[in-house]
């Protein structure tokens, strides 16, 4: 079978491409013939078709004027994404298209030339993007669903993108645009990788016959789980507001002082955290971005890994990957957290923003016995084995592939 992907970029830019990477990876090993198109981007790895890429766009700081025109109208319709895509097809003949992030950069257009082609198309949702102009359903930091009935005007009037009136309308008129013109209609089946996104896409009014949950997965053959009980709790990820790390530290300032924390990753509240930490004297450590063996050093030496999101997480990585080194994961009742964490048995679940209950569940593993301890650890592997193996993830995939081939042509 020849899969091509489509992705806004191609290199490891967020949990999206680590799915796109993992996805191209496994489908290879399968026998299958993978390639890509994306746009343009310095940071892209090498690809076969690169050539056809259109050029990247740059959005930082960009204003709406006349000068402007020209990229809100690729960010919202790309004819230069239509044309490069209609050469890869007529080199590459796809037998289906899997599509990824593809709004905002490439656009709806290569949805036009595939349903001229008549390619089986189906598209992975990693966001509310089709349900919210701005993607998290977040509104300076607290969760939003104004635009519910397709009110994408609140998006502006609230300035719920980077606080910038400018951004805000640009992703408005990019939602509504492709909602007018029912952009997505060509799409055969859309992948939730969590049961909470398949079910806010269907209360927005999305068709339910054409989302199917697909979970997210791990290739578990290069973790050897370590579920020995570690030295320090760890959060790895984005330094924002959505992702909850200020109610993690204010938790921790409640717990005794030699419970320590470490603290994975980059963001723009990073300083401001940092000052937070010094101020109040908190045993926590930023080790900056990590990636490679020295994050999964970091994750092995682990006691348990806390997830505290104040945002409609989808299925984070960050989790699956904690469970398949076999650390218990404290996570957030949010989103699709709580479809990936059994509370009690692999984790704990506390609510969203709420620092006592986050202190509580802490404390609660922490006075657990080792032996209490590693059992969960162990319990989380085997949930990722049963539940999240690319085996089975890759075989879904195949499955999906043929039902849009067949239902294409038949």
């Amino acid at each position: 079978m020849r899969i091509l992907f489509l992705n806004n970029y191609y290199y490891l830019r967020g949990g999206s491409e680590r799915v796109l990477f993992g996805e191209m990876s496994m489908l290879r090993e399968a026998g299958h013939e993978v390639s890509v198109f994306s746009r343009a981007n310095q940071n892209n790895q090498a690809s076969a078709f690169e050539r056809y890429f259109p050029a990247e766009i740059v959005t930082d700081n960009a204003r709406l004027s006349l000068k402007t025109i020209p990229m809100v109208k690729e960010l919202i319709y790309s004819k230069a994404s239509r044309e490069g895509l209609r050469r890869v097809i007529d080199e590459f003949k796809p037998d289906v298209v899997h599509a990824h992030n593809i709004y905002g950069r490439l656009s709806t257009s290569v949805l036009d030339i595939l349903k001229i082609r008549k390619i089986p198309t189906v598209l992975t949702l990693h966001d509310m993007k089709l349900m919210c102009p701005s993607y998290l359903m977040l509104n300076h930091g607290r969760v939003c669903e104004q635009c519910k009935g397709n009110k994408y005007y609140n998006a502006v009037i609230s300035k719920c993108h980077k606080d910038s009136y400018a951004a805000s309308s640009i992703y408005a008129m990019e939602t509504w645009f492709n909602h007018l013109f029912k952009k997505y209609d060509m799409v055969k089946t859309f992948i939730a990788p969590s049961l909470f996104l398949r079910d806010k896409a269907v209360e927005f009014g999305w068709n339910a016959k054409k989302i199917i949950h697909i979970p997210n997965f791990v290739d578990r053959r290069f973790i050897i789980p370590s579920t020995m009980v570690g030295g320090y709790s760890l959060y790895l990820g984005r330094l924002s507001g959505e992702k909850g790390v200020r109610t993690l530290l204010l938790a921790l300032k409640k717990l005794p002082a030699q419970t320590d924390l470490v603290i994975t990753g980059d963001g723009p509240d990073r300083a401001a955290l940092q000052e937070m930490v010094n101020e109040n004297c908190l045993p926590a450590v930023f080790t900056g971005y990590l990636e490679g063996k020295d994050l999964e050093k970091k994750i092995s030496g682990a006691k348990v890994i806390i997830i505290p999101s104040e945002c409609y997480e989808n299925a984070p990585l960050a989790l699956l990957e904690a469970f398949a080194w076999g650390k218990p994961v404290i996570g957030a009742n949010i989103g699709g957290i709580p479809e990936m964490i059994d509370d009690g048995l692999n984790g704990y679940l506390f609510e969203p923003g709420n620092i006592d209950d986050l202190r509580d569940k802490w404390a609660a593993f922490l006075n657990l016995s080792a032996g209490k301890a590693d059992s969960m650890g162990r319990r989380a592997r085997q949930k990722v084995e049963q539940a999240y193996s690319a085996e089975s993830h890759c075989e879904r995939l195949l499955d999906l592939y043929r039902s849009a081939i067949e239902s294409t042509h038949a």
